[in-house]
């Protein structure tokens, strides 16, 4: 099948009346390379490999970095913003940042977005028909150079403390620290992300208390081994 401009115009009109599905990080055979992005600070920019794994499917790949908020960043620059990906193939996304000094001593964090478009054959198109366009969200750190402790050091910095039915997790380190796996007196509570030299509170079903244990996500995507996290 030909991939014309005039077909992606009828693909995304489909989609508008259709499905957008937010995915982590792969998206109906696209993946991205990681299921996060550490960019060094001061670097030039980082890639970010994007892999079509479909035999045969063809996608319209776009991609943009959003802030905290949720609104798209003008302090990153992406290349290519938009690109077809034909089956089996394989692209690079290059990242850069172009937005004003961030700190220093800290972690700062933006969220990677790519969204994958399929491709529809326009003889197919008639009668009812539902398309979806699934989107990958990844974290995108900005890490200052010279740290004063390692990245793998952080989770071991986390402080814990339960008190009204409420959950306080203060990071003293320099990182995001992100939880999975979090107990409290065996109540399970959300997924979270506790700031650099800040910290988060979280309610605690049914008001419990107890000893609270957690797991944390390394630069690699990778879950670390459980910990109690103490005061």
């Amino acid at each position: 099948m030909a991939v014309t401009a005039h077909s992606w115009l009828r693909v995304i009109t489909v989609v508008a009346l259709g499905i957008n599905a937010v995915m982590p990080a792969h998206a109906g055979g696209i993946a991205l390379g990681a299921t996060r992005v550490i960019y060094p600070q001061g670097e030039k920019q980082v890639s970010l490999p994007v892999t079509n794994s479909s035999e045969s499917n063809t996608f319209l790949i776009q991609s943009w970095v959003a802030n905290v908020d949720g609104n798209k960043s003008s302090d990153f620059v992406l290349t290519p913003p938009l690109f077809v990906m034909h089956p089996k193939k394989e692209n690079t996304l290059r990242i850069m940042y172009v937005g004003p000094n961030l700190p220093t001593d800290r972690e700062s964090v933006f969220y990677l977005n790519s969204k994958a478009i399929p491709s529809v054959d326009k003889n197919k198109l008639e009668g009812n028909m539902l398309q979806i366009a699934t989107q990958s969200i990844i974290k995108l750190f900005v890490r200052p150079k010279n740290l004063s402790t390692p990245s793998i050091k952080a989770s071991e910095t986390l402080r814990c403390n339960v008190v009204g039915g409420k959950l306080t997790m203060t990071n003293p380190s320099p990182y995001y620290v992100s939880t999975v796996q979090l107990n409290v007196g065996g109540h399970r509570l959300p997924n979270s992300m506790v700031p650099p030299k800040g910290a988060l509170t979280i309610d605690v079903p049914g008001g419990g208390s107890g000893k609270v244990t957690l797991q944390t996500v390394n630069d690699y995507g990778a879950d670390t081994p459980t910990q109690t996290c103490t005061s």
